[in-house]
Formats: structure tokens, sequence, C-alpha cells
């Protein structure tokens, strides 16, 4: 299918950032490549409050409808996200099919969820979304060919009545909440067997595939795009110790994430409340990245995993140009396709656990090799040798305050 032209419109209120007005425009500018379309024009006005029945004024719509003529545009796009009367207003004005900054994000989830529950919580998110906007899509929706914004239900012509649509969200909703118990039952298995849980967390683009990848020598999707990852990985590593815990690759976090889709992505993101320990990887080379940093820790502060145990691991340090302050700690800069810098920070990942563990020493008889084989595997052992004189074996570690081997070493 051949890219689309695009047109990008966006309002700067008066008390908004500079900085942050253009950080915006960009990543709708990467977004728009990821939907596979070509910005061609991005028309920006300055208004001390948008207008509440075409979001731009009057004088703009002529200036843009000239450029929409001149540039053989397809599709124009809107920064922030509109009402149904806005979008109404503004489809006739152009005449061309107009989306929002929230359908462009969902039309990307649509083209990238793989598994069941990932299309049915875009499918979700696409219809809440619809729902009261549909009088707004009305004439959209009735010559809809295809393209960016027609993903997913919208390929369904969604002038179809709203009655229809509430019972499509309750049937999903429903669906999804199995799929969460079956979630449910799959982490809790994994608590009682328990397996330490690592969760990679970040920005969409920071190089969290990337890294999950050389970690776990495995092949998830990795793109310089935004939004690579949906579905959640989890893969088995082994630290170098010989601690042996789970990592999970999650979907990449975004500043103004449409609200829909952060609710239905819920369960997706709960992987993260469920880890044990947070790795939060940060594009060191991005003029963005404390903002993202700022993004990252808001949502987990939503989710509720903020107290987690984290580490930053500052990635890209190849393509700095510039020294970096770090603004979270404990921290490390790495550069996810050193083998180098992957090991130093598999060690690092075991010195912060071992400041947050609880150490011991126990001797055991030979017989007890069950037991020395878990030690190995579910504790960090810095120190294990055989006494000859004594016929045992010396095992000095860290271990979580809460492992149930914990009851065994009190034995000892």
């Amino acid at each position: 299918m051949s890219e689309e032209n695009i047109l990008i419109i966006a309002v700067k209120k008066q008390e908004q950032n500079q900085e942050r007005f253009e950080s915006s425009l960009d990543e709708l500018i990467s977004l728009s490549k990821t939907a596979g379309g070509t910005v061609k024009k991005v028309i920006t006005q300055n208004r001390n409050r948008i207008h509440p029945a075409t979001y731009i004024g009057e004088g703009k719509i002529e200036e843009i409808k000239e450029e929409i003529e001149q540039l053989d545009i397809d599709l124009v796009i809107s920064n922030d996200e509109l009402s149904a009367g806005q979008l109404r207003n503004l489809t006739d004005h152009f005449e061309v099919r107009l989306v929002d900054r929230s359908q462009l994000i969902l039309d990307i989830f649509a083209q990238r969820a793989h598994t069941k529950e990932g299309k049915l919580q875009v499918e979700l998110a696409q219809l809440e979304y619809l729902l009261p906007r549909l009088y707004g899509q009305g004439v959209a929706m009735s010559r809809l060919g295809a393209g960016i914004g027609t993903r997913g239900p919208g390929e369904t012509k969604l002038e179809t009545d709203q009655r229809h649509i509430r019972q499509r969200i309750f049937d999903i909703k429903r669906r999804l909440n199995m799929v969460v118990k079956q979630r449910d039952q799959y982490r809790k298995r994994r608590k009682t067997n328990d397996v330490f849980q690592i969760a990679i967390v970040g920005y969409t683009n920071a190089g969290k595939s990337t890294l999950f990848n050389r970690l776990t020598k495995g092949d998830s999707l990795e793109e310089d795009q935004l939004f690579a990852t949906l579905d959640p990985l989890t893969r088995k590593i082994q630290l170098p110790s010989g601690f042996q815990t789970l990592i999970t690759d999650t979907v990449g976090f975004l500043q103004e994430l449409p609200t829909a889709l952060i609710a239905s992505f819920r369960s997706t993101l709960e992987e993260v409340t469920e880890a044990d320990f947070l790795l939060h990887i940060v594009d060191s080379s991005h003029m963005d990245r404390e903002q993202h940093q700022d993004t990252v820790i808001k949502l987990l502060e939503d989710l509720g995993a903020h107290t987690l145990p984290m580490l930053t691991v500052y990635n890209k340090k190849d393509l700095l140009k510039e020294d970096l302050i770090p603004i979270n700690h404990p921290y490390i800069y790495i550069s996810a396709y050193e083998q180098d810098d992957i090991e130093q920070l598999l060690k690092k990942i075991e010195s912060i656990l071992q400041e947050d563990w609880e150490s011991y020493s126990l001797r055991l008889n030979p017989d007890q090799g069950k037991t020395l084989h878990r030690l190995m595997r579910e504790t960090i052992v810095s120190e294990k040798y055989f006494n000859e004189d004594t016929n045992e074996y010396i095992v000095k570690g860290y271990i979580r305050s809460d492992h149930p081997l914990q009851s065994l070493l009190k034995e000892y």
C-alpha cells in the first residue's frame, strides 16, 4: 500500500511550554511514520484556548484547505484529542479523512497486536473511543476505503447503530475477563513456584526489545519504531552467580496515551506490578530523555508499581554526544549491542539485590544436594566450597526475606 500524505495540525496554548509542544509534535511525526504515512506539512496556531467547535480558528481552516489541495493530502492528524463536534466540523471543512492523536495511536496498536488478547484490547479501546464520536464519524465512515485510522473495527462500517457497538464492547469485556483470570492463574502458579521476576519498562523506542533479546538470546520484534512490542514476552535468564529469574518485555510507555487505551491495556501492564524488580530503560541519546523518564515514573505510580526496586539503564550510550547527568539512582550506562555492557548490567542487578536481601551462611551434608541445587538457582551464592575436614559444603550468599527457603535456613 502506498504511503499516505499527511498534514498535521496543532494548537499551542499560552501556558504550554515551547519545548514540550515541539517534543509532542516530533512524537506525532514519528507516530505518523510508524503508521505508514509521510508528513508533508505541520501547521500550528497559538491560541489562548482551543476553539470549542473547530479546534483551530477560521482563518487557519482556510489556510489548511489550500495546503490540502496543493500537497495532495490524504489525511489530516490533530495533535490533540478532538470532540465529536470538532471532528465533524473539521471533516466538513477539509473534505478529507481526519483523525486525532489518540486514533492514530489506536491504529498503530491495531497493526501491532498479534495475540488474541492484544487484538481484543485494541478493539475494545477503539470502540470505546469511537462510541461518543460516532455521530462525528458518520460521513467519513460511510465513504471509508482503507488507510490510517481505519484499521481494526473501523473496517466494519461503523455507521451501524450504537446498540450494536455497546453489545460488542460488552462481549469483548467478558472475553477479556476470562483471559485476565487465566493470566492471574498463570501468575499465581509462577508465584507459587516462587520464581523471581524482572520487568523491563521504559518509554517507547528506548531499546527495551533489543536489550530483552540480548539478555535472553531471543528474537522478539526489534524495530526503530514506536510500539514495536505490544504483547508481553517472558523468558528465563541466569545471572552471573547462577541465580535464575524470569524477565518480561512490556509495551512502551508514551505521554498522553489515550485514556481508553490505558484502561484496556491494564492487564498487559499488570505484568509490571507483579514483578519483583524493574529495569527502566532510557534512550540516553534522546533530547527529551528527562520528560520520557518522568512519563514512565508517573505511569508506574498510576499502576502502583513505583515502590518496586528499580535500576535505571541509560541505553544507547554509543549515540551520546554530551555528558549525561543521571536523574535516577541506581543507574548504569550501556549500549545494548555491547556484550561487555550486558555482562556489567547483570552484575549490577545482582549487586543491587545483594544490598536488599539478607545474607546467609550454611553448612550442608554431602547428601543434601537437592538443597544445594535450589540455593544455587534461587538465591545469590557468593561463595561455595567443600570442607574435607568436616565433610560438608559451606555455602554463603543472599536471599529474599520472603523466600520459602528462609524457613529451611532457620533450621541450621
